[in-house]
Formats: structure tokens, C-alpha cells, sequence
């Protein structure tokens, strides 16, 4: 059996109550009841006039059959609201959007036959979704009604004409000791004296160098010889040169000493050493 249609101001402001506000007004003098008035998605269908909040509400509830609503009027009325919305405020027609589209889902599952196999919410899992839509509706306008009547900065509210100036003093303490800066003085100086060592081979004579020379000099000579006389004339002139170059010498007639190449003398501590090539050489 259709309900009679719930036309009265009464029921309209159980599901809606911001309409019941009717003495106070917006900020550009528009009366909040009227304005919340011409917000509302106000539907004619199916013998039933009132917000499309109530239809849901009473179709949940099963107090209003669905069957006999016209979804085509339906999206008719809902695009002649999206018209007048777009004046207004346009995030109103996209929740008004999921109610009529949860309302024609409701109304495709009453006219369809049940489907065992079908996986979809039942009536009353869809029932209970439904109604937490509208308590987050409602809930969110009721939010949006209390941060409204809230004092607003410039209208009744007022900053101060002219506001007081603060000045900042930063203090310093230093706690480091005597012998914390002289550590961190060595570590600066430390990194900045600090050269990785090159050696220079151009003033670096080898002994492998001075051996094949030995090699090659001992056999024009005889009689014994001072080893200095074995250096080359263009390592003389340069301290560095000559300490490598009288050290290769050394060692390498030290190393013909060995062999049973060469004879080494010396008369004395300090002395010149001599050196001459053996009788087999």
C-alpha cells in the first residue's frame, strides 16, 4: 500500500535539521532556511514530494515501494537539479548523485529476480550501506553548520589595530676546554700540512742501473780504483743524485764481490773504498 506523500515541513525537518533554523542569517543578509531550502534535491515521483533523503530513508524502511518510482523522472528532476546547482554550490549534486544512483540500484534489485549464484550485497547489506551514507551525509552537514556559526575573523571578530613587535636576544655558551681547541687546532693543522709522498725517479738511481754499468767499466780496469770515480759526471753536481748514485754503486759491487768479480778495500774507517776486478774476471 503507497503512503501518502510526506509533505509536511515536520517530517521534512526530522531528516534535514538545518531547515529548522529560521531566525538567523547568511553573511550577505539571505535567510539560512531559504537558502538550505533551494540547496535541497526536491523530488516528484511516483506519488511521492520531498527530499530525495526521505525517499531514500523511507524506502529503506520499507515504508514507500520502490517499484513504483520512475527512475526516468527520476534522472530528469536530478539533471534539472545539477542545472540550478551550478549557481549554488556544485559539490550538492555529487551527493545527491550517489543517492539517486543507490536509489535506482535498489529499485533494479526489487524488479530483478534473485540470483543464488549472485556474489552482490544482500537487501539488508545495501540497506545498512545506505544508512551509513546518510548518517555521513548528515553528519557532515550538521560539521559544516557548526564551523558556519562560528565567529569569523573581521565580522565578529577583530584583530588588533596595532600589534605588539617582539625582539630576539640568542645567548651563547661555550663549554669547550683549553684542551679541546688545542686538539682541534692540531687536527686543522694536521689535514693542512699533510702531503702524500712522490717519489722523484729521475734523482733515484737503482742498483740494477748501477750494476750493469759496473759491468761494463770494471773490465778497462786493473789496478785498484776509488769507487767515486765509478759515478757518472752528471750525478755530481746534485747532493740528492750523488748519495743514490754512490749507494747503487755500493751495493752493486757488493753484489760482484759476491759473484767473485770484483775485490773490495778499504784502509781505514771512513776511508775511500777501492775497488779492481779479480785475475778470473
Amino acid at each position: 500500500m503507497m503512503p501518502t506523500s510526506p509533505r509536511s515541513s515536520a517530517s521534512w525537518t526530522r531528516f534535514w535539521p538545518g531547515r529548522a533554523m529560521t531566525d538567523s542569517t547568511g553573511t550577505d543578509g539571505t535567510d539560512v532556511a531559504e537558502r538550505r531550502a533551494a540547496e535541497a534535491l526536491i523530488v516528484d515521483v511516483g506519488g511521492f514530494e520531498g527530499p530525495l533523503d526521505l525517499l531514500l530513508s523511507l524506502g529503506r524502511s520499507q515504508k514507500l515501494d520502490l517499484r513504483q518510482i520512475s527512475v526516468l523522472e527520476l534522472a530528469r528532476q536530478y539533471l534539472a537539479f545539477v542545472e540550478r546547482a551550478r549557481a549554488l554550490r556544485i559539490e550538492l549534486a555529487a551527493d545527491y548523485l550517489v543517492m539517486a544512483a543507490w536509489l535506482a540500484y535498489l529499485k533494479s534489485r526489487l524488479l530483478l529476480p534473485p540470483d543464488p549464484a549472485d556474489e552482490e550485497p544482500s537487501g539488508a547489506e545495501m540497506a545498512a550501506h545506505l544508512a551509513f551514507q546518510l548518517q555521513r551525509l548528515e553528519a557532515m552537514r550538521t560539521a559544516a553548520a557548526q564551523l558556519m556559526a562560528r565567529d569569523r575573523l573581521g565580522r565578529d571578530v577583530f584583530a588588533r589595530g596595532a600589534p605588539e613587535t617582539f625582539s630576539r636576544k640568542r645567548k651563547l655558551r661555550h663549554t669547550a676546554t683549553l684542551l679541546d681547541l688545542m686538539q682541534g687546532y692540531a687536527r686543522v693543522r694536521t689535514r693542512d700540512d699533510f702531503r702524500p709522498f712522490v717519489m722523484d725517479r729521475s734523482n733515484v738511481m737503482s742498483m740494477e742501473q748501477a750494476l750493469d754499468r759496473l759491468r761494463g767499466l770494471i773490465a778497462f780496469e786493473g789496478d785498484w780504483t776509488c769507487l767515486s770515480a765509478y759515478l757518472p759526471a752528471e750525478w755530481e753536481g746534485d747532493p740528492q743524485r750523488r748519495r743514490s748514485a754512490t749507494a747503487s754503486h755500493f751495493a752493486a759491487s757488493l753484489e760482484l764481490a759476491k759473484a767473485g768479480r770484483l775485490e773490495l778495500r778499504q784502509a781505514g774507517t771512513f776511508a775511500p773504498i777501492h775497488i779492481r776486478r779479480t785475475s778470473q774476471t
